[in-house]
């Protein structure tokens, strides 16, 4: 365990303690002080305060930082609905409301617990907490990914998606009526300042993200839309349909619209997934049904 000891000076007199220490312990985030004190980890004079004490002059701080315990993904038995295995790689159809990897908040019921339990052997390019994987989908997007059994496959199917020459293909609901038939979307993305959870078409601190998209039909108040990435942006489609004026439907951080429609979030789907082999170097393409709970929501656009 780690200690910091810290005498306030008259300078600092009056701060509130979390402010104190952050100025004073660069190292440490906002959120990770809160929760050492949240958990009794810092003393003033030998007693527990909380984050609105303000600090006096002489006061005697210690900050006790445990060690940070190492997450270890354990192997589940998740019945994983598998598109396609060989031994360099796994293509699955991944349910909505699936992490594909532990981390805070997330530790278990993964993808990556449910590869473990399945496979023998998964790369570990990118360690312990995600073997074997090489690009992401979110939480509710449903559909294909890939996963990579050996760093040789994970090495080349890396290289595939860096050279855009892995395809994506995704199918969306999203609200309004699209007038044109396609288009393309040219428009970087970075991070939300206002909302470092959520990620926003900007030119600051932004990279390149290019999203073409296709009308597959349309209802009364709402578009089936198709989708090919150039890029793999964090929440890329649902950035930029929200930056054109037509959210996904049932999406809880882009789309301020009411959704009629229970969707447990996006309606969105990873249908198709096109890589060339890492050994055999043959082109392979691999397609995920829509999802039931998609389908009915289709049928019930139609009849209105």
């Amino acid at each position: 365990m780690e200690k910091i000891n810290i005498i306030v000076d008259e300078t600092n007199e009056g701060t509130r303690i979390d402010t104190f220490i952050r100025d004073y312990c660069e190292e440490l985030s906002r959120s990770r002080i809160q929760q050492l004190l949240d958990d009794g980890c810092i003393h003033v004079n030998d007693e527990v305060k909380k984050n609105k004490y303000k600090v006096k002059a002489g006061d005697e701080i210690v900050v006790e930082i445990p060690e940070v315990k190492e997450l270890e993904a354990i192997p589940q038995d998740l019945n994983l609905d598998i598109l396609y295995e060989d031994d360099d790689i796994i293509v699955i159809n991944k349910p909505k409301g699936m992490v594909v990897h532990p981390g805070a908040g997330n530790p278990d019921n993964t993808l990556v617990n449910g590869l473990l339990f399945h496979c023998k052997d998964l790369s570990g390019i990118n360690g312990i907490l995600r073997p074997g994987i090489v690009h992401r989908i979110d939480k509710d997007t449903t559909g294909c990914i890939v996963a990579c059994k050996n760093d040789k496959a994970h090495e080349a199917i890396s290289k595939q998606l860096s050279n855009k020459t892995c395809s994506r293909e995704y199918i969306a609901i999203v609200h309004g009526v699209i007038p044109h038939d396609n288009g393309t979307i040219d428009a970087p993305i970075g991070r939300d300042p206002k909302d470092r959870q959520k990620m926003v078409v900007t030119d600051k601190n932004a990279r390149d993200a290019v999203t073409h998209f296709k009308v597959e039909e349309r209802f009364k108040n709402y578009t089936l839309v198709s989708f090919k990435l150039e890029t793999g942006r964090t929440h890329q489609i649902r950035v930029h349909m929200q930056y054109i004026g037509f959210p996904i439907v049932g999406d809880p951080k882009y789309s301020l619209r009411n959704t009629r429609q229970d969707t447990e979030g996006q309606v969105l789907h990873a249908k198709a997934l096109t890589l060339v082999h890492p050994t055999t170097k043959e082109t392979m393409t691999f397609n995920a049904p829509l999802p039931p709970y998609f389908e009915k929501l289709i049928e019930e656009l139609r009849s209105e």
